[in-house]
């Protein structure tokens, strides 16, 4: 079926996104609810480019951070901007781990630390992608052995429906022909306010995270090991409060990261199940995203290290613009062996399904 009419309310042109990578075809899909909103994903990285949906006057804006053509994707200052990512989310210690007793090292592409699946991970990737109807996409990619030095080749497939409730749905599945580890997730830099030039701080949007307990990082952003209280912290967003609001504390955890840059310990009933996690609020435009998640950890990051890059139709992307809510398991997990295992057999399947959903306050 076709991909994308010459027409959508986002603007991207499908001709701008179709080059070849590899001898595989990139392009754009655009995914439509009965509400009349859109989401634009390439399948390049299965970066999504556009998310269109209206303030509390219904006027329309783009809520995720993006380019308008091919080219921009891949060669991106920021690589990591709004794609999907593997085969390992967050950060590994020096790139190093041992499994079965043996020892793998990975690239160390942030400092002395390997980062979301190293400088050809899963964003890199052209993956196969089949439009399945109005409102959903599936993506599919063969990871083969030894690829970015992980162990097994690894088949994944992802799902983007976007459906009438105004909800991005991300379904992952995994499967590998030998043991390995995998965590993975997608790397959405949200502005809810709208891109724009310069697209406004998140500092002023509300937040809460339904977590009692974070991962207090060191000085290259790996966790200490530690699994820290919120309570009495910068980093209590029980109820919802500014992002801004204690952002620039006096405080050794945000030093560390610059800002936010920390993993939520998310509260769950059970293991797996889908459960709330976060919800964000923009007031000027009255737009709000929740997310939901089966994983176990919600990485928020506030967009430190945005420079002012170039982005969509003139946007600009300044520090802190932007704020991500990466499902995933925790960061650095095969050094820390009572972290929630991110060990993966064959014959097992990795699961994970995240929801943004999208609304309006007045």
């Amino acid at each position: 079926m076709n991909t994308t009419e010459t027409e959508n309310i986002s603007g991207l042109k499908r001709e701008d996104f179709q080059t070849t990578v590899n001898g595989k075809k990139t392009d754009l899909y655009i995914l439509r609810n009965s509400q009349g909103n859109e989401v634009a994903i390439t399948n390049y990285g299965g970066a999504v480019v556009a998310i269109m949906v209206p303030d509390k006057n219904g006027k329309m804006a783009n809520v995720i951070q993006g380019h308008d053509n091919i080219q921009d994707v891949i060669n991106s200052p920021e690589p990591f901007l709004s794609v999907l990512i593997g085969r390992y989310g967050n950060r590994i210690c020096k790139g190093q781990f041992q499994l079965h007793g043996k020892k793998y090292q990975l690239a160390t592409n942030d400092g002395p630390n390997h980062l979301h699946g190293g400088p050809t991970g899963f964003h890199t990737k052209v993956w196969d992608a089949q439009q399945m109807n109005d409102h959903s996409l599936i993506l599919k990619y063969v990871s083969s052995y030894g690829e970015e030095g992980f162990t097994g080749e690894m088949e994944i497939w992802v799902a983007y429906i976007f459906n009438d409730d105004n909800e991005l749905v991300i379904k992952y599945q995994a499967t590998t022909n030998k043991e390995t580890i995998v965590n993975l997730t997608h790397h959405g830099f949200f502005s809810l306010s709208g891109i724009a030039n310069p697209t406004p701080s998140v500092e002023s949007q509300l937040l809460e995270v339904n977590a009692d307990y974070y991962l207090p990082i060191d000085k290259v952003s790996i966790p200490t090991g530690e699994i820290r209280f919120v309570e009495g912290t910068p980093f209590d967003f029980r109820t919802p409060k500014t992002i801004g609001q204690d952002i620039n504390a006096d405080n050794e955890q945000l030093k560390n990261g610059q800002g936010y840059d920390h993993n939520y310990v998310l509260n769950k009933n059970e293991e797996g199940e889908l459960s709330f996690a976060a919800r964000v609020t923009e007031p000027v435009s009255g737009r709000t995203m929740e997310v939901y998640t089966t994983e176990p950890g919600l990485q928020i990051y506030t967009g430190n290290f945005l420079s002012g890059i170039s982005g969509q139709f003139g946007a600009t992307f300044p520090r802190r613009s932007a704020i991500c809510l990466e499902a995933q398991h925790f960061p650095d997990t095969p050094n820390h062996p009572y972290f929630p295992s991110v060990v993966l057999y064959p014959g097992q399947t990795y699961t994970q399904k995240t929801i943004y959903k999208f609304g309006v306050v007045d």
